[in-house]
């Protein structure tokens, strides 16, 4: 059996750690990281009292072998992508900690953290208003588009793959 390298060493403590001890309303389909510690399922429920409570949404999780040094690739996936100003319908996440504020202090656990905050502060369920073009246009992997934040609701994308540009404002 060949030895675990450092990617997989830490990935295999973060799957038990978030096992042992997930967030609330968090579950991870732990048969499935075992056998591939690069792509994980994470099941993820609305948080009561929010805009999503009762809802069911599933998250996939890809890992390079740069982990954590590289940030995941997360989306949400399956058939209820969640109606939020930050995801768009192809399940892509606007969220900074994905991208350039990813930091290999943080974690699986922490990204969850973070999403069910983002969920659970929505205020109005509606898509990013330039979901149409985006969906048209990104990459399959958000990791491809570039971000850049302003503050907490606008942020300007730039498509990698097809030098799309779009400037998005929201209120």
């Amino acid at each position: 059996m060949a030895a675990m390298s450092p990617s997989e060493r830490r990935l295999q403590k973060e799957l038990m750690a978030l096992m042992k001890e997930p967030p609330a309303g968090v579950t991870v389909d732990g048969d499935q990281a075992s056998q591939n510690l690069t792509l994980w399922t994470i099941h993820m429920e609305g948080v009561p009292g929010t805009l999503y409570e009762g809802e069911k949404f599933v998250l996939q999780f890809k890992f390079t072998n740069k982990y954590p040094f590289d940030s995941p690739e997360v989306t949400f996936v399956g058939n209820n992508i969640p109606v939020h100003p930050h995801v768009y319908s192809n399940g892509h996440i606007c969220l900074s900690i994905l991208t350039d504020d990813w930091s290999p202090a943080l974690s699986v656990q922490s990204v969850c953290l973070s999403i069910v905050s983002m969920l659970s502060s929505c205020k109005e369920k509606k898509r990013p208003p330039d979901n149409s073009f985006y969906v048209k246009t990104c990459s399959k992997n958000p990791k491809k588009t570039k971000w850049w934040y302003h503050g907490m609701c606008s942020f300007i994308f730039f498509t990698i793959n097809n030098f799309s540009k779009s400037i998005t404002k929201r209120n």
